[in-house]
């Protein structure tokens, strides 16, 4: 049985160094969150490979306690920077974490996919898809990331090698193309564009 002081420890925010794309940022997690010790191979593997111009908004999906959707703030300064979750404990640190980073251009709001946000649009859409995510929620986002991208607007994703040839077939058959960016050991980024 764990001592109280054990316990204390394990209640504590656990802080990540990330350094992604020469972004520096200190990032607060918790247990319980998608990847609370370090920022995850897939995360680091779509960072690299998203295009993105100083003035784009953006819409981190699954955003969990940030990562990706404030790297993202911070290499579009002029643009705004929007990260959902449908964990609230994932938007309670994605709000401390845009704080404690004194980012002014990014805000987090508790969404089941884009159910909170129907009325934005969006230059670049990214989400490291979760693997038990299920067919079904696969579907909706891809429609849904269809109907909120501007006219030339881009959805990256990152996903295990074992859903890449799945995606390949939905982006094409939703968007109508589908770009392989990168194919790691273990993940795949990937993209499509809304003409």
């Amino acid at each position: 049985m764990l001592s109280k002081t054990e316990l204390n420890k394990l209640r504590q925010d656990i802080i990540v160094q990330s350094d992604m794309r020469e972004i520096y940022l200190s990032l607060h997690s918790t247990w319980g969150i998608f990847s609370p010790r370090e920022i995850d191979e897939g995360t680091e593997l779509l960072l690299k490979y998203i295009d993105i111009q100083k003035t784009d908004d953006c819409l981190d999906l699954g955003c969990g306690y940030g990562p990706i959707g404030l790297t993202l703030a911070k290499l579009a300064p002029q643009g705004h920077i929007t990260l959902i979750d449908k964990d609230f404990v994932a938007i309670q640190y994605s709000q401390k974490n845009i704080k404690l980073n004194n980012i002014t251009n990014a805000e987090a709001l508790l969404s089941n996919g884009f159910d909170q946000i129907r009325n934005r649009q969006f230059n670049i859409i990214v989400s490291n898809i979760p693997a038990k995510v299920g067919n079904e929620m696969l579907s909706l986002f891809l429609h849904d990331a269809s109907q909120q991208l501007k006219a030339g607007g881009r959805f990256y994703i990152v996903t295990i090698n074992g859903l890449r040839d799945y995606m390949k077939r939905n982006f094409k058959e939703v968007f109508g193309n589908y770009k392989k960016c990168k194919q790691g050991k273990n993940y795949t980024v990937a993209m499509a564009s809304k003409d």
